[in-house]
């Protein structure tokens, strides 16, 4: 690209727990999108065990209760570190799925959405509506229990939870240099109605593990799609604000926060899933780039539509060359990427540049 670097993210990737997050300074983040381990999931049990060594003792003596609040305590301390560091008036964005188990013979729910909840709750958050994550399966059989003979059998859980919570109340941008990097990290008009509806549809992804000397594929739940932590991305930070994900797996937060001009910082207990970012991040400019272009021209389809149906649009965002619906949107200012670079180990810088006519064509 020729046009000038119009700004500078920093990424940072902190290989330790997340329950101590001494490198974070009070109020210095803007918002937070996590995925932690799903308590009274078994493949998470080692997780917590290596936590609090009561853990697997409860669950072989059959008291699931006191697994399922221990393994909790246990992200307790993650929430705590959350408000902290968090911004007055900033967004907690939590994927978690309930989880159902059998244990000592008895087969039941665990509600991790609503002991999550209770957390974020007695630390003074304030609840905003959630999100339901509904994954599209083509999975035979789906059912478990007694089949088709009542009272039996069990409904199947389908969806995972994002829960939002805000910290205090909401934020203000008063001031002209804020107003205007707000209006530039706007959304258009259908992305408003899309994503803020309380259910979405995508397709979960697999999480790459490093084994052998070659990367293998295998599902995690902690595994969420770009498409949602790049929604969540844009509905609740502006360009130039710092995103946090306390337990950031394979890191997708982070690429979110890339491919819409962020800041962002994660902590990982995983080492070897430093090599899985970076082979991620292989390639990832021109991924980011035409997901942001695509972004664009979604609307400009949508646009099109309006016109054939007879619906004027008397606004027009001249630095895209698109007509909108809004006057909040003739600002809106994507970033696309020049370049990421690995400064060290856990560092990453990534420059930006403006989207203009000048850098896309638009499709049909």
């Amino acid at each position: 690209m020729v046009d000038d670097i119009i700004q500078e993210t920093r990424h940072e990737i902190h290989f330790e727990s997340s329950q101590t997050m001494e490198a974070v300074d009070d109020e210095t983040v803007h918002l937070v999108i996590t995925s932690p381990p799903y308590p009274m999931i078994e493949m998470w049990d080692n997780t917590f065990s290596t936590q609090n060594q009561s853990i697997l003792p409860a669950l072989e003596n059959g008291e699931s209760n006191l697994a399922f609040e221990l393994m909790h305590d246990e992200l307790d301390k993650t929430w705590q570190e959350v408000s902290r560091v968090l911004v007055p008036g900033g967004i907690a964005c939590i994927n978690i799925g309930d989880a159902t188990r059998t244990v000592g013979g008895t087969f039941e729910l665990h509600p991790n959405h609503s002991r999550v909840t209770m957390s974020f709750l007695s630390l003074g958050f304030q609840a905003l509506p959630c999100i339901l994550w509904r994954k599209p399966t083509n999975a035979p059989t789906k059912f478990m229990g007694s089949g088709m003979l009542p009272p039996g059998a069990y409904v199947t859980l389908e969806h995972e939870y994002i829960l939002i919570f805000r910290k205090g109340n909401r934020r203000l941008f008063n001031r002209g240099k804020a107003m205007r990097e707000r209006r530039e990290s706007a959304y258009f008009w259908e992305e408003r109605n899309s994503w803020f509806s309380d259910t979405w549809k995508l397709r979960g992804e697999l999480q790459f593990m490093h084994g052998g000397g070659t990367m293998e594929s295998r599902a995690r739940s902690g595994a969420f799609p770009f498409e949602l932590a790049f929604r969540l991305v844009n509905m609740f930070s502006i360009h130039g604000e710092r995103v946090l994900d306390p337990f950031l797996g394979t890191g997708t937060s982070m690429q979110a926060s890339m491919a819409s001009c962020r800041n962002s910082i994660g902590y990982e207990i995983d080492t070897q899933l430093e090599a899985v970012i970076d082979f991620k991040l292989e390639g990832a400019v021109d991924h980011f780039n035409d997901h942001v272009k695509k972004r664009v021209e979604k609307h400009e389809q949508v646009m099109r539509e309006r016109a054939t149906e007879g619906l004027s649009t008397k606004y027009t965002n001249d630095l895209l060359g698109v007509p909108v619906v809004t006057r909040q949107e003739t600002l809106i200012a994507p970033r696309l990427l020049e370049s990421i670079t690995k400064v060290k180990r856990g560092e990453y810088r990534v420059k930006h540049v403006s989207f203009t006519r000048s850098n896309h064509e638009p499709s049909g």
